[in-house]
């Protein structure tokens, strides 16, 4: 099965994140779709401005979900095969650290949300208040996708690295969930990463691993969603409360 996002949660927070993305992006755009609660609804509300303001956009999605919302919206698509780069692309995060760095993939698609980001003159993140944290791994796991023959060693290998390592279960049916590219999900959980950089490096060198949901340096700007309206987050930048919209 694929991965289950049946539990992410539609709030006032994350709702204006999305539509905050989706306002900056302009005519004749490249842009990367997102995958979650908080990006689809920067999806819905590009497909609103395509319907009702004329947009001229070309999406190409990070997941099997992103891709069918967006046709059954009606936003024209391609793939990463169609194009050499992407003037815009918006995600969510499940973390994001003072430097904007990130832990994603609790959807699943952490992999090709991977790919969509480094192809973006432009990396943007949609969010509420709740995924800020201090250091990564403060709440959520770190997402690492692996062909199935090498669960077993890839899970000796993170506890080497000091982690507590899970196979990722389907919520609806027995059996690991499986990802887009037919892989499967080992979720590790680390007291604390003091060291971002050491931790992506090491699991990049273990054979067997697809990509893992460490997002390093990647993002150029956070979109943080409250009742109160939408910061701007620059790295290290946290305490400016640049509200864009209320």
């Amino acid at each position: 099965m694929r991965g289950d996002l049946s539990s992410l949660h539609h709030t006032p927070g994350k709702n204006a994140a999305g539509r905050a993305a989706a306002a900056l992006v302009e005519t004749g755009m490249s842009v990367g779709l997102g995958t979650g609660s908080t990006a689809s609804e920067a999806v819905r509300e590009l497909a609103r401005r395509v319907r009702e303001e004329g947009l001229r956009v070309l999406g190409v999605p990070t997941s099997y979900a992103s891709e069918q919302l967006a046709r059954e919206l009606g936003i024209p698509l391609a793939s990463t095969e169609d194009v050499e780069r992407l003037d815009f692309a918006f995600d969510g995060a499940d973390e994001v650290d003072p430097d904007l760095n990130l832990i994603k993939g609790r959807g699943a698609a952490h992999s090709r949300e991977k790919v969509i980001a480094a192809m973006a003159d432009q990396f943007v993140i949609v969010i509420d208040e709740t995924k800020l944290v201090d250091r990564l791994g403060t709440r959520f796991p770190v997402p690492i996708e692996i062909i199935p023959m090498a669960a077993r060693f890839v899970m000796r290998a993170v506890e080497q690295l000091g982690g507590e390592p899970l196979l990722r279960s389907g919520g609806k049916k027995d059996g690991p969930v499986v990802t887009d590219q037919g892989l499967w999900i080992i979720d590790a959980r680390f007291e604390e990463i003091p060291d971002p950089d050491a931790l992506n490096r090491s699991l990049h060198a273990l054979p067997g691993v697809l990509d893992h949901g460490l997002f390093l340096g990647m993002a150029h700007l956070a979109l943080v969603g409250s009742t109160d309206g939408v910061r701007r987050l620059m790295p290290r930048e946290w305490i400016r409360p640049d509200v864009v919209e209320k």
